[in-house]
Order: structure tokens, then sequence, then C-alpha cells
């Protein structure tokens, strides 16, 4: 089987206030991508109380699309396209940023408990300038060799799922019964990401550390899993992008003088605190949003380098 690189991840701060504690593994100083998939924050099982939970106030991006996936919890998302949503356990929400959108992430009263994924997806040069735009999707679960799968972005095990992506990419959450042995047949001509959320796992006879993210080079036709115990995984893949992107902040792009110009018009559009959606011909307002935005900080005093 082909051996697996591991990505450890480091804990950073999101959104307002206090923040929630994410464990991050992509990008980072060795990889930026997997496929197209830019950014992959995992967060919980995080209790939520007063001052402590999603809350992250209306901020842009371009040039991605944002996936969105929980195992607990309940999230209000709001955008400049007009979507107000749930983003609920098992159900999808995928936000195409393109040219330039807004949006807003909140957890409910209700919600006791965070557990999930963001992931961010690189489009491609050709796509990066569409209109921005949201789809929800709910995949059924397929049941086979102690494995249970959710098939959100692609095709896995037999099960495809419809939403729109500009590259080709799979996203999936399974879970694997205690003592399961399965080898999960995998497109060839795409490099993976397998993260372990819960439990112990082998892949591809290499034990995999509790939140670590193993990546699997092109080349391989199946994905070797062993379960010692009840297990959680994201499984994430692509063909590779073939680019090169700038990537910093909430912004994806091709060149540092292309950055500047999506921060200047972000804060420029906030700088009167506006909520009317006129006033903000880039970005728009989310739909119905209340809050103070979050500003686009300074950049660091060196040019943006692309990574590929």
């Amino acid at each position: 089987m082909t051996s697996i690189e591991v990505i450890a991840p480091h804990e950073v701060s999101l959104g307002s206030d206090e923040g929630l504690p994410v464990r991050r593994t992509l990008p980072t100083r060795a990889r930026s991508l997997i496929g197209a998939w830019c950014f992959l924050d995992h967060y919980g099982p995080q209790p939520v109380y007063e001052g402590v939970g999603m809350s992250v106030r209306a901020h842009p991006h371009t040039g991605l699309q944002t996936v969105s996936w929980l195992f607990a919890g309940e999230i209000e998302h709001r955008d400049s396209a007009g979507t107000v949503a749930m983003v609920r356990p098992g159900e999808l929400n995928l936000m195409t940023a393109g040219r330039g959108i807004s949006h807003s992430e909140m957890s409910l009263a209700q919600t006791s408990t965070l557990h999930g994924v963001q992931l961010w997806v690189a489009l491609p040069d050709v796509a990066r300038w569409m209109d921005p735009g949201f789809e929800h999707y709910v995949p059924h679960v397929i049941e086979r060799d102690g494995v249970r799968a959710w098939v959100f972005i692609g095709s896995l095990l037999g099960s495809s799922s419809p939403v729109t992506t500009y590259s080709p990419l799979l996203g999936a959450e399974l879970v694997l019964n205690a003592g399961s042995s399965i080898d999960v047949p995998i497109d060839s001509s795409y490099e993976h990401g397998v993260l372990l959320d819960t439990g112990a796992v082998e892949v591809n006879d290499d034990e995999l550390g509790l939140h670590h993210l193993a990546y699997l080079a092109p080349g391989s036709s199946a994905l070797r899993l062993r379960a010692h115990e009840e297990s959680r995984l994201i499984v994430l893949g692509g063909v590779p992008l073939g680019e090169s992107i700038v990537m910093w902040w909430n912004f994806i792009g091709r060149s540092h003088e292309e950055i500047v110009q999506f921060r200047t018009q972000w804060n420029v559009e906030n700088a009167n605190g506006s909520l009317n959606p006129q006033d903000h011909p880039a970005f728009g307002w989310p739909c119905g949003e209340a809050h103070e935005p979050i500003l686009a900080p300074e950049l660091p005093p060196v040019r943006l380098v692309p990574r590929s």
C-alpha cells in the first residue's frame, strides 16, 4: 500500500470575541493543497456557553467555496447572495464566493456542543470570477462492511453528490465500527487526505494520530482503513489543482496586488458602518445581518507569494 504523509494539527482561534478553538491541518508550510481543498479547520466537541461558540460576524471571501459539515450542534448562516440557512449535522452547506461574497456564522442559543469541520475549496482560474451562490444537500447514509458513509461532495462507494464543483473533488464522512477493515476504492488520479476525528485507525497499515491528517499522493486505487475502535473520519480528495494561488485572511487570488485590492474594497465598503447592501457593491451585505463586520487586518510587511 502507498505510504502516508502525516500532518499534525495546530490550534488557532476562530471568529469574534474569545473565539472558538479549532485545529488546523491545511494549509501548512509543507502542504497548501489536496486537490483543490485548501483549508481544513476541525473543532469540538466544544461545549457552548456564553461568550464561547461560533460567533463569526460578517466577513468577505473571494475565489473559493466554503464547505460546512457538522457532527453536532447548529449554526445559522447568512450571506449576501440572499441566503439564510441552518447548518445541521449530516447536512452540507456549500457557499460559492466567486468574485466576492460576505457571510456570517453564529451558533444558536439552543446549541450546547459544537463539533465539525469547516473546509475551503480553491476555485480554478476559469471559475473564480463567477457570481456567488449557495447550495444545500442532505446525503443518504451508505452501509458496507462495518462502515457508514455520507458522501457530501463527489463520488465514493457507489454514492454521488449532486452539488456543483469546478474541479474533480471528493468529500465524505466515514464511521467505522470497532474491528472493521475495508479497502475503499478511490480514483487513482486524485490525491487524498484522511482526517481522524475520533477513535483509532490505521490508514494504509500506518497508525494515524487523533486529529491528524494523512496525505496520499496520486497513484493509489484503494484506501485501506482498519479501525481498532469505533472511529470517525473525513476523507477528502481531488485532482491536483495545477495552479498557484495566493491565500491570505479570507481571500484567494493569484497575486499580491489582487489581495491588496480585495482587502481595500472590503474595508472601504465598511468604513461608514452601513448595513445597506447598496453600500457594499463588491461583496454585498449578509441578508438580515445586524452585527458589525470583521475588518481585514493589516497586511504583512512582505510581498505575498503564490503557493501551489
